[in-house]
């Protein structure tokens, strides 16, 4: 796994061995940060399920200028805080050793310009994380990576979303 573009391109990232782990995949970075191009240059972002990082250090690569990232498992915090020191990125990082619902949900309004969560696939937590932001709207942009058969709830209507092979992308804007 590797950033894509911007700064860091080519550079290489380090994952966890642990199935439970499922890093976005370079296709569907490609394709979530060209939705976003506009909005990453001096970026405040959330990745809320950070696993790695990949999707915030591939934004931070492409002029986002801060993220916060939000994991609780110890092999992906280890992977995460590695690709950090990798990129020598750690001033325009932090990282939050949590559970990623309860953490989104205690953010006040407008505190993140992108927010990005890929929670793991067949669970009803992106459900509940969508509703949270629609609640709180701590972000202006939600973006999130979902299992292609999942249905979003109803509450609040993506902007965009694209299918892949077993997953899809999907982004709300306030």
């Amino acid at each position: 796994m590797r950033i894509v573009a911007g700064k860091f391109a080519g550079r290489h990232l380090t994952s966890p061995n642990d199935f439970r782990v499922r890093p976005t995949g370079e296709t569907v970075r490609v394709a979530l940060m060209r939705l976003l191009r506009n909005d990453l240059e001096g970026a405040r972002i959330i990745d809320l399920f950070a696993g790695t990082g990949a999707l915030g250090l591939e934004a931070l690569s492409r002029g986002g200028k801060y993220v916060d990232f939000v994991e609780f498992r110890p092999s992906s915090l280890h992977a995460l805080k590695a690709n950090i020191a990798a990129l020598g990125v750690r001033e325009k990082t932090r990282v939050y050793k949590k559970d990623a619902l309860p953490f989104a949900g205690a953010l006040p309004s407008g505190k993140f310009d992108i927010a990005f969560a890929d929670p793991p696939y067949e669970s009803k937590m992106l459900d509940r994380l969508i509703e949270s932001w629609h609640r709180q709207k701590f972000s202006t942009i939600l973006a999130i990576e979902h299992a292609r058969v999942h249905v979003l709830p109803p509450i609040v209507k993506p902007q965009h979303t694209q299918v892949f092979d077993d997953s899809a992308i999907s982004v709300y804007r306030l």
